[in-house]
């Protein structure tokens, strides 16, 4: 496969990485990878502030609009939406930028994943039945490999899932399956990292900023409608911003509390996200929106 330039800008939510990273595609004639575990959902448009067709229209992007809310969603599912956006730019000669807030899948692109082993129907099967217990089904994996489960929230059904199939599918505990089988980088070649740098304060004035823009553009009819066609069950009916509006329309909170909430949730979100991005990425660019914009502008096609 033929290499072609990458790069990332990362940052955290509400930074301006969506319009920086326009910007760059634009001057360098680049594609983008969206970097957002709720942006790969179609009919979650406002919720995710993902780009708007206007604003993508002479961007190709991919990671945005992928599926729908109740089909699954995972990691390997963003693998290959990469390769696919990778394969895509090597035919065309184009640079590749990947912009998100999701750190922990660049991280995997950066590091890889460890291969999964072929689930037999009577894994499968197994597994359900202990997953009728979730408690239950997380200490046993918890006695049997505490150093791998303690990694793992008791309440985390998908990773207590993986679990079990390796235990069953292979009588390897989680630890030991994995130092079998080792992870194998995604992106083999080098990548620069650009890191967007806010203060806090002015961080959480832009968070508060664009809630009140996502309730006036049509945050509550966005979920109300979610839920109708869907359910409250769904993964991403967790996800801040749609959760809020929820209990909005529950009753507990009025409109003032539920963008007070938002708000609150999203900055705390943001902190997570910095801390994550600090401590997984080295060698990272680091500056004001300006200053990289001015640098990255700068750069020659």
């Amino acid at each position: 496969m033929q290499s072609i330039r990458q790069l990332a800008i990362i940052g955290p939510t509400a930074s301006g990485k969506t319009s920086l990273a326009i910007k760059v595609a634009q001057k360098l004639n680049a594609h983008i990878l969206s970097l957002d575990s709720l942006a790969v959902y179609k009919q979650i448009d406002i919720a995710s502030a993902k780009p708007s067709l206007k604003e993508r229209k002479s961007i190709r992007h991919f990671g945005i609009d992928c599926i729908y809310p109740h089909e699954h969603f995972d990691v390997t599912l963003f693998i290959r939406l990469y390769q696919d956006a990778y394969c895509i730019c090597a035919q065309e000669k184009r640079p590749l930028i990947i912009v998100g807030g999701t750190g922990f899948y660049l991280k995997i692109l950066s590091e890889g994943i460890s291969q999964m082993p072929s689930v037999s129907d009577a894994t499968k099967l197994k597994t359900k039945q202990y997953l009728r217990n979730l408690h239950l089904a997380y200490a046993f994996l918890y006695d049997l490999d505490r150093r791998f489960m303690a990694k793992i929230e008791a309440n985390d059904r998908y990773r207590i899932e993986k679990a079990l199939h390796i235990y069953f599918e292979t009588s390897l505990i989680p630890t030991q399956y994995f130092m079998l089988h080792p992870p194998k980088p995604i992106i083999t070649t080098p990548l620069p990292i650009y890191s967007i740098h806010w203060e806090r304060k002015l961080l959480r004035d832009r968070i508060s900023k664009r809630t009140k823009e996502m309730l006036k553009n049509g945050l509550i009819d966005e979920v109300s409608n979610l839920e109708k066609n869907y359910s409250r069950s769904l993964h991403c009916m967790n996800s801040i911003g749609i959760k809020e509006t929820l209990a909005y329309l529950d009753g507990i909170y009025d409109r003032t509390m539920l963008c007070e909430k938002i708000t609150i949730n999203t900055a705390r979100l943001a902190k997570r996200q910095n801390t994550f991005n600090n401590s997984q990425f080295k060698d990272v660019i680091k500056g004001s929106i300006k200053e990289l914009e001015r640098l990255l502008l700068s750069y020659p096609k």
